[in-house]
């Protein structure tokens, strides 16, 4: 929601107010933020989605005048409770989108229901119950994430979006911990390749990055469009981008608007995540997308536990640029808790 904050040339210019305030948010039950968080990030190595030693999901947003840092923590099963220090004016937005992206208000019983039926997969369902599945605040966030994924393993791709992320966006250092904002579409496409390529994407990848972003300055792609469409009419839409085919389209689809009811096929870790969990043998891939069906996206985040949970890399502490484990102090002096 926008906030006109011109005042009268008469009148003094009102100045945002800076302070630190603590929210409860109603989750849907089961809820676990460890494993979500998990799932949002991939490896402990994002520099954006931070996890600290003490369980608190700490993220920075760009303002409109000063950054606003968010901590999250689970006290109980049923509610979040978030700090938000900043900029008052962006509070209403930026609780929003926490909501979004760690998922709060979504059901997943068909998917639950569905998964203890089949026996290989029932195990890590309920190891893993309590995951939500996780949103990018913004459609460029999942363009860049999911491109820089192409073709590439878990860590090489976690590596280039790292550095990405730090070559646009200064560290930001709050109650211990270091934080960078994401980049922003104008940012990364006023920059030369030069700039980019050092980053390790390839040439083909920036040049899918510069359409996608390029497609939502101008208009002719925006989230809405794919909010009122249907998953077959959106990965349509999605894939008029070159560079952009079946798989990205889905998990753009999946990370980017939270869409359950695709699935990336065709994907080697996948199939790695699936023998890693089934065991071996031949799994037909479309009849357990059909058992899961409208929920099947579930499983792309489960399968990620999996290979996560194998590596120990499950709600294990975000780690800083220098590999120091990231650590977050108590809030202090806040203002009365708000639901």
């Amino acid at each position: 929601m926008s906030k006109s904050r011109a005042a009268p040339s008469s009148a003094p210019a009102i100045r945002p107010t800076r302070s630190r305030s603590q929210y409860e948010i109603r989750v849907t039950e089961p809820y676990r933020l460890d494993l979500t968080v998990s799932v949002l990030r991939r490896l402990r190595t994002n520099s954006v989605d931070v996890l600290t030693a003490d369980g608190v999901y700490v993220r920075v947003f760009e303002g409109a005048s000063d950054p606003v840092v968010v901590r999250v923590e689970q006290r109980a099963p049923a509610t979040l409770t978030v700090t938000i220090e900043g900029d008052t004016f962006e509070y209403e937005r930026v609780l929003a989108l926490v909501g979004r992206i760690l998922g709060v208000d979504r059901d997943v019983t068909q998917f639950e229901q569905a998964a203890a039926a089949l026996p290989w997969l029932s195990p890590l369902a309920l190891r893993m119950m309590g995951v939500k599945p996780p949103r990018y605040p913004s459609l460029w966030e999942a363009f860049v994430n999911v491109i820089a994924f192409q073709q590439l393993s878990l860590s090489s791709a976690s590596a280039i979006v790292r550095r990405l992320v730090e070559a646009f966006e200064p560290s930001l250092e709050r109650d211990g911990v270091l934080l960078h904002a994401f980049p922003s579409a104008e940012g990364v496409l006023a920059a030369n390749d030069d700039v980019l390529r050092a980053t390790g994407l390839s040439a083909s990848k920036i040049a899918t990055l510069r359409r996608a972003g390029e497609a939502l300055s101008s208009g002719t792609l925006s989230e809405v469009m794919l909010e009122e469409r249907s998953s077959a009419e959106a990965t349509s839409l999605l894939q008029r981008i070159k560079g952009i085919g079946p798989w990205t389209a889905a998990v753009i689809l999946l990370r980017g608007l939270g869409r359950l009811d695709v699935f990336p096929m065709n994907d080697t870790s996948v199939a790695r995540n699936l023998a890693l969990v089934a065991g071996p043998g031949t799994i037909e891939v479309a009849g357990i997308i059909n058992t899961l069906w409208p929920q099947q996206g579930m499983l792309y985040y489960h399968l990620l536990l999996a290979r996560l949970e194998a590596r120990g890399e499950v709600g294990r502490a975000s780690v800083a640029g220098d590999g120091s484990v990231q650590r977050c102090a108590q809030p202090r002096s806040l203002a009365p808790v708000r639901s």
